[in-house]
């Protein structure tokens, strides 16, 4: 049976502490090292500070086969990661005149100038492999120590990638036996807590070896995370189908998709395959459940189009609502809802109307408290309904949450 490969992946940039940049470039190189067969135990991230680069570095060392290091690799003074390698390994740094040439011409062949301080991005620890990058300047590259397999690259995310693509991932082929692959399946879940899911599957949690389950939590939905390792992708996706399987005889009611599914894209699908059209009045939401359904392929095929009725004059003068009906139940109520989803889908000639209206703060309105939320729904020929839902979190939160229930109720009622 091959070693288990372990690896684990560090990122050099202040600016990714800052949150100024997302650092894609873990996530992709897990999903790539994963179809490979290798197991990342380990995420870092680190600013451009040589003691803590240090630190992190003594830590990788040895405790992985396999440690990829992104970012650092510049020409400033503050791209140290080499400097801190070479000090950690125990390894010189040299001038390759290879990588010299390469940078050169990557100058020349932009008709750029080659300022001197260029120069140390030619420079890498003794006895590396250059990996070339053919889509910008800085190149990567890989050396061996007492055991563990090092990769520097840019931290640039289309260089990274196409370094790892050109030779990279081979490199990591050629100093393992990778014999197995791991495979990840996603099953996404609504109106079902964490804890409901984990406490429906907990026999199947508790005896887990391969595939192994573990649940997510997201923002108004649950994941279940479903991880199999075999030799070759098919044995591995047999083994996820099968606990799939298990999963699903118990919970299935509450799964709309997997993987790259969204609920908003599900959603968008079953309008689709039913042949049924939608048109949302929204007062609270501003927009935001209609910007959803157009940012679909083909959405003009299922949405006529939306009104934001942000204020009381909108929803009596544009959308019809009876000023008797806002006087005795107020905007935030069940009785507006219903109003706004029939008038929404009348007015602009849909089958299926939804509407939004509620408190998004930060003071109450019509003295009902911040985060109450009516979402009404009226499919053509059948009887409208709203109701009513009470959220937490700020004004931002509770905009996304109904947003996100308003696609819910759709998703039941259309099931």
């Amino acid at each position: 049976m091959a070693k288990q490969v372990k690896a684990e992946i560090l990122a050099v940039g202040t600016e990714l502490l800052l949150g100024q940049i997302a650092n894609t470039n873990a996530q992709w190189l897990s999903v790539r090292l994963a179809d490979m067969g290798v197991n990342v135990f380990f995420h870092g991230v680190v600013g451009d500070n040589e003691e803590r680069m240090r630190h992190q570095m003594e830590q990788a060392n040895g405790r992985s086969d396999i440690v990829i290091v992104t970012g650092g690799l510049g020409p400033t003074d503050d791209d140290v990661t080499r400097e801190v390698a070479s000090e950690v390994l125990g390894l010189s740094i040299e001038e390759e005149h290879e990588a010299l040439r390469d940078i050169e011409a990557y100058f020349e062949a932009n008709n750029r100038q080659m300022t001197p301080n260029n120069r140390r991005q030619a420079r890498m620890l003794k006895g590396s492999t250059i990996l070339s990058n053919h889509v910008g300047m800085a190149p990567g590259f890989a050396v061996t120590n007492e055991g563990t397999t090092w990769i520097f690259l840019p931290g640039v995310p289309r260089e990274m990638k196409a370094i790892m693509d050109d030779g990279g991932f081979e490199l990591i082929r050629s100093h393992f036996s990778l014999e197995d692959t791991i495979q990840s399946r996603m099953l996404r879940f609504i109106s079902i807590g964490e804890s409901h899911l984990a406490h429906d599957l907990q026999d199947l949690l508790d005896q887990q070896t391969n595939p192994t389950i573990a649940p997510l939590a997201a923002k108004g939905e649950v994941a279940l995370r479903i991880t199999a390792k075999a030799q070759t992708k098919e044995a591995a996706n047999k083994l996820i189908d099968h606990t799939e399987a298990s999963v699903l005889d118990r919970v299935g009611m509450y799964c709309y998709g997997k993987d790259d599914d969204t609920l908003e894209s599900t959603v968008f699908h079953m309008l689709k395959e039913q042949k049924e059209t939608i048109s949302a009045a929204e007062s609270l939401t501003g927009g935001r459940f209609i910007d959803q359904v157009v940012s679909q392929q083909g959405a003009s095929s299922v949405c006529n189009g939306g009104v934001v009725c942000y204020a009381t004059a909108v929803k009596e003068q544009v959308l019809e609502v009876p000023k008797l009906i806002i006087n005795e139940y107020g905007t935030v109520s069940e009785t507006c809802a219903v109003n706004l989803a029939v008038n929404i889908a009348n007015k602009l000639n849909s089958s299926i109307g939804i509407s939004f209206t509620g408190v998004a703060g930060p003071d109450p309105v019509e003295g009902q408290p911040v985060g109450t939320v009516y979402i009404g729904i009226y499919k053509d020929g059948e009887q409208p309904f709203a109701k009513k839902f009470h959220f937490h979190g700020d004004r931002e939160e509770i905009r996304q949450r109904s947003v996100k229930k308003g696609f819910e109720l759709l998703y039941h009622y259309l099931k």
